[in-house]
């Protein structure tokens, strides 16, 4: 395959943004932060409800500063950030007119999305909610197989007198104070349906049943949603179509497709395997396999959602600041392979990723060869190269099978092939790009 005219971009159509940028924070935040060993703790541990509230009763974030969350994402290269405002705790953030589980009335005794709003759009960086469509804290919400409850001896006599119909209206009016106490928003993330799940009961004799669209009432909330914020993006796990789909701690082997169309798609990944606050995981992935991930997804036309787990006080962990850290020196340097690109319809080398945007190609090399790097091809169709973390020249050449450069004879290589000499010192940057100039019929600039 040959570069003769840029791939088609999946967008949203109204959300450029979204695959302009790339690269977002997931925070996932809330009362599981005090007991710091992973965020379904009552669920893994089938704490009851009661066992589960000396959490509400010392939930006292102290040192929470969303400046400091937003500055960390934007010193990553991130772009966006989506902050848990309820998990399947039943625990809400902010001072919903319906519910007393919340932060205002905990020893924090503030709302705690307010100056999370407030400190993204002072640093510029797009406001994104997520929001659990499952709630172990309602009364209403059925106990099923993904309930904190499920193994009480006593649940189905606690499921009777349960309204599906009750929750529905508490599901929505909460989402209703999200959309429109807060003004634009731009991202919402629901978690999650199941509605083919059917699980055995340890009681031998029932069946849970799953939940899906029309327990959510999912049709007549997304009608709700774009109401209340016509250019929000709104993800799939609502049980009906979303913006874009969300594959969970895996990297996608290629492009996403959904009937025989690409779609828009964003990888939500941790740092160690946790998504809430998990003080003795020690499990974190290094920067080196995060910003790899962060090149896979966008060779692939994904963006990626990376994941912290700010700690009881309110800050994120200083192993999390410092992977951070390492990804944003990468992407200072690199943040145009990034940003505003996708797939490039090419196989790359072995051990590298292509990425393009409009008439550039980015090649991301995963290990450093000596000292030739083979492009089959793009023979004449490449005007100029460079590294792209100094913009050093890096010389091409067209040799015919069998013909010798230097001490290297390239033999088998196709008719076509561009060949790229590289330094034999490896450039000091995680993974180095080289930057190729494709000449400009084959996508003119405009």
């Amino acid at each position: 395959m040959t570069p003769s005219a840029a791939p088609a971009q999946v967008v949203i159509g109204h959300a450029p943004w979204f695959t302009e940028e790339r690269f977002g924070m997931f925070v996932h935040w809330g009362l599981y932060s005090l007991a710091a060993r992973h965020e379904w703790v009552r669920y893994r541990e089938n704490m009851s409800a009661g066992e589960y509230n000396k959490y509400f009763e010392h939930f006292d974030p102290d040192l929470y500063d969303p400046r400091e969350w937003a500055a960390a994402a934007k010193n990553a290269g991130m772009k966006y950030v989506v902050l848990t405002t309820k998990h399947h705790d039943g625990f809400a953030l902010w001072d919903s007119a319906l519910t007393e589980y919340k932060s205002t009335n905990t020893p924090c005794g503030q709302d705690l999305l307010t100056p999370y709003v407030e400190a993204l759009r002072e640093a510029g960086l797009k406001v994104g909610f997520y929001h659990s469509l499952i709630d172990w804290h309602h009364p209403d919400f059925t106990i099923d197989g993904n309930h904190a409850d499920r193994l009480n001896p006593a649940w189905q006599e606690l499921n009777k007198g349960r309204d599906g119909a009750r929750y529905r209206a508490y599901l929505h009016g909460q989402v209703r104070e999200l959309l429109s106490n807060y003004g634009q928003i731009d991202y919402l993330f629901f978690d999650f349906s199941y509605p083919d799940q059917a699980t055995a009961n340890p009681d031998g004799g029932s069946t849970f049943c799953g939940k899906g669209a029309s327990d959510w009432g999912s049709v007549e909330l997304m009608e709700m949603i774009r109401e209340l914020q016509p250019a929000i993006i709104v993800n799939d796990r609502l049980d009906v179509p979303g913006d874009f789909v969300t594959p969970e701690q895996y990297q996608p082997a290629g492009v996403m497709v959904s009937g025989d169309k690409e779609v828009p798609w964003e990888a939500c990944q941790t740092l160690n395997g946790s998504w809430g606050y998990d003080r003795d995981n020690l499990d974190y992935k290094s920067a080196d396999l995060l910003i790899r991930m962060l090149i896979d997804g966008v060779s692939k036309g994904g963006n990626l959602l990376l994941n912290v787990g700010p700690t009881a006080r309110g800050e994120i962990d200083p192993r999390a600041v410092q992977s951070l850290a390492g990804i944003g020196e990468w992407m200072r340097l690199h943040s145009k392979s990034i940003y505003g690109a996708g797939a490039a319809g090419l196989p790359a080398p072995q051990d590298g990723r292509f990425t393009r945007r409009g008439n550039r190609l980015y090649l991301h090399l995963f290990a450093w060869p000596f000292q030739y790097v083979h492009l089959p091809g793009l023979a004449g169709k490449v005007r100029y190269a460079q590294l792209l973390n100094d913009a050093s020249e890096i010389a091409m050449m067209v040799l015919d099978p069998g013909q010798a450069a230097g001490h290297m004879t390239p033999a088998g290589q196709a008719p076509g092939t561009l060949t790229l000499k590289l330094p034999v010192q490896r450039p000091g940057v995680t993974v180095p790009v080289i930057e190729l100039f494709l000449n400009p019929e084959l996508n003119p600039e405009p």
